[in-house]
């Protein structure tokens, strides 16, 4: 076991808008795994769910791959890259049509322990 190891989780093509994950991650940037969770849990916003997955599954990663505590961990960097838009067309009037951006993201969340 390394000293300040590092271990990484990506949850690609989450259906929601970057900004608006954003919004949530500035919320656990630097918390402990523990206190995350907590918080992700109770937040009133649809993002918490794919969030709580991803940092989750991070510290799975960090407990099966790397034999590292839980309880230990922090949350070192979180962010949230765009996906590629899923393209949709509304039909208007007069035979027009309005595009309609379905946007998606990825997003990354890297752990490491604290020693």
């Amino acid at each position: 076991m390394l000293k300040n190891q590092s271990v990484k989780a990506v949850g690609k093509y989450i259906r929601m808008s970057p900004n608006k994950v954003r919004r949530v991650l500035n919320q656990i940037r630097g918390r402990s795994y523990q206190e995350a969770l907590m918080i992700l849990e109770f937040l009133p916003y649809g993002a918490g769910g794919p969030i709580w997955q991803v940092v989750h599954s991070a510290a799975a990663n960090a407990q099966n791959n790397y034999n590292l505590d839980k309880k230990n961990l922090i949350i070192e960097k979180v962010f949230a890259d765009e996906g590629p838009k899923l393209k949709r067309i509304r039909p208007r009037a007069q035979g027009r049509a309005y595009k309609i951006l379905k946007p998606t993201c990825h997003i990354t969340v890297i752990v490491k322990t604290i020693n």
